[in-house]
């Protein structure tokens, strides 16, 4: 664990999940600021849009941060299938005034095409980079490693974690079923083990030999220090950020988070066409009803998909309805608090302490 910890730069083995559209460089400042790692998400902004957080974030902290990218396949196109999930929706658009888009764009570009997101990252320099869906090629990996920045890599199974130790990442984020947000599945095609976060952490840590970081369904410093008594090296967490106020989660996301024993969640991957755990609301109830149809109406790959999803959610949001946002939470949602990200990493490291404290008692 100090290993780990000595060569991300921060006192405590605690990560802020770096969500994509959740996180913010404010957030992420104060988490670092804290004694913990923050992190923010570039999957769904473009180059100039990195180069301005990532010049805000540094604007807010001298501290080491996580900057994470996307490297998914590139999404390809289905006109039948998109066509077909557009004439699916079109009734709840129409019952909230609006049309569904006459055609799908793949909104966000993957890490592993995308050129100038690549020079921005190289240019920034971040102290830590992270991957997230695969991994990128050869070169592309070698410039980001030659800024100096240690290289994590999200996997759900053995097989990811040991393609991630053979391509050089210097530590494997365990990302278990529990986690919020979208699943980390290198090939969200293939058969998906659906691990626990405890029971990959295990395998993680005794068949590879680069530190394991542990993730999902972690809420507090009990589940920090359980995860740490299992090999892990460090914590990622995201959900137990997601209320904070430097966060931008909606409003609607931050109730319905936490809304207690009644934030419950699922996996879907009709909101943006891959599987990603979220709050049950209006919008997977629907793809649910659809998937149940004969015969079964299917979402398109990703990110195409996401471009129906954010324009059904903002048909309804301007008539008054939250319900159909992707309001992505882990597992452990109910135990979700709603502090300041200094006084959460306070929390977390006390409990932390406590915790191992009163084990060795």
């Amino acid at each position: 664990m100090t290993d780990l910890l000595a060569r991300l730069g921060v006192a405590l083995p605690i990560l802020q999940a770096p969500m994509a559209g959740t996180s913010t460089p404010a957030l992420a400042a104060a988490v670092s600021n804290a004694g913990a790692l923050g992190g923010v998400a570039l999957g769904a902004t473009d180059a100039a849009g990195a180069r301005a957080m990532l010049a805000e974030l540094r604007a807010a902290t001298s501290r080491p941060f996580n900057v994470n990218v996307f490297v998914h396949a590139p999404a390809r196109a289905d006109a039948a299938r998109e066509a077909a999930w557009l004439d699916a929706l079109a009734p709840t658009f129409r019952a909230y005034g609006a049309e569904p888009p006459a055609a799908l764009r793949p909104i966000y570009r993957s890490f592993a095409e995308d050129d100038a997101m690549l020079a921005a990252v190289v240019e920034a320099a971040p102290p830590v980079v992270s991957f997230h869906f695969g991994l990128p090629d050869a070169a592309r990996l070698a410039a980001v490693r030659a800024t100096g920045a240690v290289l994590l890599a999200t996997a759900t199974s053995l097989a990811e974690g040991r393609a991630a130790q053979a391509a050089g990442i210097d530590a494997v984020v365990a990302q278990g079923w529990e986690a919020g947000g979208h699943r980390g599945v290198f090939d969200p095609a293939a058969p998906d083990e659906r691990l626990g976060t405890f029971a990959l952490v295990r395998l993680l840590v005794r068949h590879l030999d680069v530190p394991v970081i542990a993730a999902g369904g972690i809420m507090d410093g009990a589940g920090i220090a359980a995860a740490l008594r299992l090999g892990a090296s460090a914590a990622q967490l995201g959900t137990a950020f997601v209320a904070c106020p430097e966060s931008s989660a909606p409003p609607a996301h931050r109730a319905a988070l936490l809304a207690g024993e009644g934030a419950r969640t699922v996996m879907t991957a009709g909101i943006s066409g891959r599987p990603a755990r979220c709050l049950a609301n209006r919008f997977t109830a629907l793809v649910d009803a659809l998937a149940a149809r004969t015969p079964p109406v299917l979402p398109p790959g990703y990110p195409t998909t996401y471009d129906a999803g954010k324009a059904l959610h903002a048909a309804a949001a301007a008539r008054g309805e939250h319900g159909y946002g992707a309001q992505w939470a882990g597992q452990g949602a109910p135990l979700a608090r709603a502090l300041p990200a200094a006084e959460l990493v306070a929390t977390l490291a006390r409990e932390w302490r406590e915790s191992r404290v009163a084990r060795d008692a």
